[in-house]
C-alpha cells in the first residue's frame, strides 16, 4: 500500500518537534515543508538528515522520492 501525504506527515511528527509540517504527493512522489527549531544551526544536509532519521527504514520501503524544504521558525516567519 502506498503512503498518503498524511501518512508521511504523521510520520515526522512521531520523529521530530515540529511546528509545522505540510506534505503533498501522488503515492510515489512528495513535497514536505518543514519547520522545526532543530533545523537552528545546521546546514541543509544535516537537516535532510534529521527528517530521514525521523522516517527511519520507510525511507527504503515506502517512500521513494522526498523533496524537503526544511526551514526554522524564524526562517518561515520570514520566507516570501
Amino acid at each position: 500500500m502506498l503512503p498518503t501525504p498524511e501518512d508521511i506527515r504523521q510520520y515526522i511528527e512521531q520523529g521530530m518537534l515540529c511546528e509545522r509540517v505540510e506534505v503533498t504527493g501522488d503515492g510515489a512522489r512528495f513535497e514536505a515543508l518543514i519547520v522545526s527549531d532543530a533545523f537552528a544551526g545546521k546546514r541543509p544536509i544535516a537537516r535532510h538528515q534529521l527528517v530521514y532519521a525521523a522516517l527511519g527504514d520507510r525511507m527504503k520501503d515506502e517512500i521513494h522520492a522526498l523533496s524537503m524544504k526544511t526551514l526554522t521558525p524564524e526562517e518561515y516567519g520570514t520566507s516570501p
